[in-house]
């Protein structure tokens, strides 16, 4: 559907409310809406229109774009004049991507002047669809006094995602860290990577760690990486390594017997 040219409207302004050169508001056409919202499934068009208002006794030459998550937005006319003490209104289409999850994407509106002073108005778009809640924990590892990790949101809606933490060693836990909520939130589609700071590590030992991560209305997700810790220098290291493997054989050994047989 072709558009519309813009259009300026006259204000009946009292003399006493006209405001220097440059004087001018942007806000969504009508209804005295603060932002722009609508929903519509992947691959729609939407429509609407914003307003761009001098209050200016000059014209004035505006620019508009749009900046935000994925959404093709055009103007009817990207570059309106709007004469003194009228309001332009600017018919725009959002096209929501053919392959967006469902959920909510956001942008803004950007109007600038020639001078460089710029406005915004919130543009939020909903994508209908089945909401999912799905995630993962990837790349576990173990670096100096760390463990490096990656969540990735494998679903339709943002999450917010929790994590328990727990190392063995070959003698036992080493390392156990109930589950906590993470300050972060993650959007349908996105990788974050992360760490956690192990401070008190063995000096000696090897470990298998497990990063165990949960979100609502998500199936648990459970990631591990194994590491050996052995203090530096040849001959620290070759009784080092010769303390682990007798711990692991004892600790093998032990497992074998029968309950009651003295080890």
């Amino acid at each position: 559907m072709p558009y519309a040219p813009a259009r300026a409207l006259l204000l009946t302004l009292p003399l006493l409310l006209a405001a220097t050169p440059g004087s001018w508001s942007v806000a969504p056409s009508g209804d005295g809406r603060p932002s722009f919202y609508a929903e519509g499934a992947p691959g729609t068009v939407l429509q609407d229109t914003v307003a761009v208002t001098n209050r200016g006794t000059r014209p004035l030459t505006v620019r508009l774009h749009a900046t935000g998550d994925g959404l093709r937005v055009v103007f009817a006319d990207a570059n309106p004049a709007v004469p003194a003490r009228t309001r332009a209104e600017v018919p725009f289409t959002v096209t929501v991507p053919a392959d967006a999850q469902p959920g909510d994407r956001a942008a803004e509106i950007v109007v600038r002047d020639s001078a460089g002073r710029a406005a915004a108005v919130r543009l939020l778009i909903r994508v209908g669809g089945p909401a999912l809640a799905a995630l993962t924990v990837e790349r576990v590892a173990v670096r100096g006094h760390r463990i490096t990790y990656e969540l990735v949101n494998r679903g339709t809606t943002a999450l917010v995602p929790r994590l328990a933490v727990h190392a063995d060693g070959v003698l036992g836990a080493v390392l156990d860290r109930p589950a906590r909520t993470l300050p972060v939130r993650l959007p349908p589609g996105r990788r974050l990577a992360l760490d956690e700071p192990w401070p008190d590590r063995p000096a000696l030992d090897a470990v298998t760690v497990r990063l165990t991560v949960t979100a609502p209305g998500a199936a648990r997700a459970t990631g591990r990486a194994s590491a050996r810790f052995v203090p530096w220098g040849p001959a620290a290291g070759a009784v080092a390594v010769a303390t682990v493997l007798a711990a692991v054989l004892v600790r093998r050994r032990r497992a074998r017997l029968p309950e009651g047989v003295p080890t």
